[in-house]
């Protein structure tokens, strides 16, 4: 193992998780040497992998009185909110396969060649989408929707280190950053379009776009990333010990109840734009370009930032969402407060995932692969936990924008976690 292999310590993380001594620090991911232009390609076709699982989560939530209103075409002609919330079980399905999957796979093959593990994921991806696009009930699409995201948590984890590794120790979080790239450009480019496809062709017709994007990136995949061959000493029962941690367990809570907030308010989007703002369903799609807009830019700097600290990005993410959402809480009711407040929810929600997978990256020790994933698993049970809690609000009666003080409440859990955490350093450093 020579220095130019090992993972950069946070300048103000002094010692890891279990109090050994900061040599003892994991291994990142080994340097994949490639020209330049390969490196290049490479990144841009995980990139892609990420954007079509940006628009395959996210679309959702931009048509989703239009899925209520096919699929409980009863329950919406009597209460359209009450269909409306039920529809948000169609985002924790997704939420909920992502945490299921994302540790499972990640564990299981270990061993796996990561450019043969991401070939299967996509091709999952491909299968998952185009059976959303045609399968006739709720039910069924549910269950579908469960099927789409079991590779999303593992395919963000692989491609986040193979694109840490093509990038070399000192740039890592870029790489990171890179892959996540695509999911934010989604929200800018990808979610729109689908979800304006979708309300005038049938909200059909936006996964069977999403199918087609992942039949491209298997193709993309396979020809620029370089094959590189498995682990042969990682097992299961080595990725496992990640979960003996308590900085991994913490640096979890953060993602998990935190970035809550940042859901609570982006699922039901939508009828906040109809109901509240009072705009008709065009608007829909340019609240989303917004929001995708300060995902891409938190997501560019939080890359930046977290290659020169780690704490410091997570503090920044962790208090802007809670503030944000405040503001779309107090200001939603309006166009100008809307646009601007969704601006920045998506800003700090995409400043917060770089640094988060960098933080389970360095707590966890020899356990790379299953903390890659894990950072995923975290942030859509705060997808899960913000959607039904949303849906738990709206369905009492409180309002589309009850969901907003649920998701400030989220963020300032988030943060206490994130303090706990530091805690926790700060005391191993002094034994």
């Amino acid at each position: 193992m020579t220095d130019l292999d090992r993972a950069p310590v946070d300048d103000d993380s002094l010692l890891p998780a279990d109090g050994s001594a900061a040599q003892d620090l994991p291994a990142g991911p080994a340097l994949i040497d490639v020209p330049a232009a390969r490196r290049w390609l490479a990144i841009l076709a995980l990139a892609l992998g990420g954007f079509g699982i940006g628009v395959t989560e996210f679309v959702t939530m931009g048509l989703l009185p239009n899925i209520a209103a096919d699929l409980l075409p009863g329950q919406y002609a009597v209460d359209a909110a009450g269909a409306n919330a039920n529809a948000g079980l169609l985002v924790s399905a997704y939420a909920l396969g992502v945490v299921v999957g994302a540790p499972t796979i990640a564990a299981a093959a270990a061993r796996w060649p990561r450019k043969r593990l991401l070939l299967v994921l996509v091709a999952v991806f491909v299968v998952g989408n185009l059976l959303s696009a045609i399968l006739p009930s709720f039910g069924l699409v549910l269950a579908a929707r469960f099927l789409s995201a079991l590779p999303h948590g593992a395919y963000f984890g692989i491609a986040s280190l193979v694109a840490a590794s093509l990038m070399g120790p000192d740039k890592r979080a870029r790489g990171v950053a890179f892959v996540l790239g695509g999911l934010t450009i989604a929200n800018v480019v990808g979610v729109p379009f689908g979800t304006f496809l979708g309300q005038n062709f049938g909200w059909r017709s936006a996964y069977l776009m999403v199918g087609i994007i992942f039949a491209v990136t298997f193709v993309a995949i396979a020809l620029t990333v370089p094959f590189r061959p498995g682990d042969p000493t990682a097992t299961m029962r080595n990725e496992l010990k990640a979960f003996t941690r308590l900085q991994v367990w913490l640096t979890l809570a953060v993602g998990s109840i935190g970035f809550g907030g940042v859901f609570a308010v982006y699922t039901y989007v939508a009828p906040v734009v109809t109901d509240v703002t009072r705009q008709g369903d065009g608007f829909v799609p340019w609240v989303l370009v917004a929001f995708g807009v300060g995902m891409t830019i938190g997501n560019a700097l939080a890359g930046w930032l977290t290659d020169r600290s780690v704490k410091r990005s997570l503090v920044i993410g962790i208090l802007g969402t809670g503030v944000s959402v405040l503001a779309f809480a107090l200001t939603a009711h309006t166009v100008a407060g809307l646009m601007i407040s969704i601006f920045f929810v998506g800003a700090f929600a995409g400043s917060c995932s770089p640094a988060i997978q960098t933080r389970l990256m360095d707590v966890s020790h020899n356990a790379q692969t299953i903390a890659a994933a894990l950072n995923h698993s975290a942030l859509n049970i705060g997808n899960t936990l913000g959607a039904f809690l949303g849906g738990v609000a709206i369905a009492a009666g409180f309002g589309y924008l009850a969901p907003a003080y649920v998701g400030v409440g989220l963020a300032a859990l988030g943060f206490v976690a994130l303090l706990a955490s530091f805690a926790v350093d700060r005391a191993r450093s002094r034994a």
